[in-house]
């Protein structure tokens, strides 16, 4: 028999990628594993951060855009091509919502949320793909959630924002393969620098780490190599998927409710 063909290195030396809201959070910790594995990274944020995300002895190149408005999305991707000569990446990593009741929230703010979570990835998408289909081809990754896989009371519109992005990202993979590839993952509990707003105490985190079968919320690393995997060569044959990463999921409502009144 053959030898097995060996498995592709992760090695993204000369690629450029772009990682929106990579200053923080999920978004740093992706803009940081991309440069560890070589590539040339940009990220973008409303506000300049304190400090870029660094690996490998390199650090990020900052952009300040608002991604909700579809001229400076795309003015920030040409911008990188310009400066690069290519596209091979676009994390589409900035989003989310603070709570807000769905039957008194104003007009305003849920169209505020769908540009932030789904408009904006249209656009930014858009434009990389230009870039892409120019070159060598490419790799689009959605950040999504599992807020747009199940009811999200508190954030419908989020949710509904969410939902939307997987179908926007298998109807891209459709009509942009073979040569870009777009994928998303489908986020679950991660604990960030703003875990206490999300989640709670300490002691509220750490209940909701015990539910979950992984026995842990999720680390911004863990969607990070998410993304490595997604936008390397070991997924060459993946696009149009939505990869859950979610420690095995949130446990159902009704089987609490089965457990607290069992015998009764």
């Amino acid at each position: 028999m053959p030898a097995p063909a060996p498995l592709p290195a992760l090695d993204l030396s000369g690629k450029v990628a772009i990682v929106t809201g990579g200053t923080r959070g999920i978004g740093a910790a992706i803009a940081e594993a991309l440069l560890a594995a070589g590539a040339e990274v940009a990220v973008c944020g409303r506000t300049a951060p304190g400090a870029l995300p660094t690996a490998a002895g390199r650090t990020a190149r900052f952009h300040a855009c608002d991604v909700r408005r579809h001229e400076a999305a795309a003015g920030f991707v040409d911008a990188v091509g310009a400066e690069f000569g290519r596209i091979d990446i676009l994390v589409n990593n900035a989003g989310g919502s603070p709570a807000a009741d769905a039957l008194t929230a104003s007009p305003r703010f849920h169209e505020a949320i769908l540009a932030l979570n789904l408009a904006a990835p249209v656009h930014l998408s858009q434009a990389a793909a230009r870039w892409m289909m120019r070159g060598e081809g490419g790799a689009i990754v959605n950040i999504g959630s599992v807020a747009g896989t199940r009811p999200s009371p508190g954030t419908a519109v989020y949710g509904a924002a969410k939902a939307g992005l997987i179908g926007l990202t298998r109807s891209l993979a459709a009509e942009w393969g073979p040569k870009v590839r777009v994928n998303a993952i489908v986020v679950g509990l991660v604990a960030t620098e703003g875990a206490e707003v999300a989640y709670g105490s300490v002691a509220a985190r750490a209940a909701i780490a015990a539910s979950l079968p992984a026995r842990r919320m999720g680390l911004p690393e863990d969607i990070a190599m998410g993304v490595l995997f997604l936008v390397s060569p070991m997924a060459a044959y993946v696009s149009g998927a939505a990869l859950e990463i979610a420690g095995g999921g949130e446990q159902p409502l009704f089987l609490d409710l089965v457990a607290r009144h069992a015998g009764r």
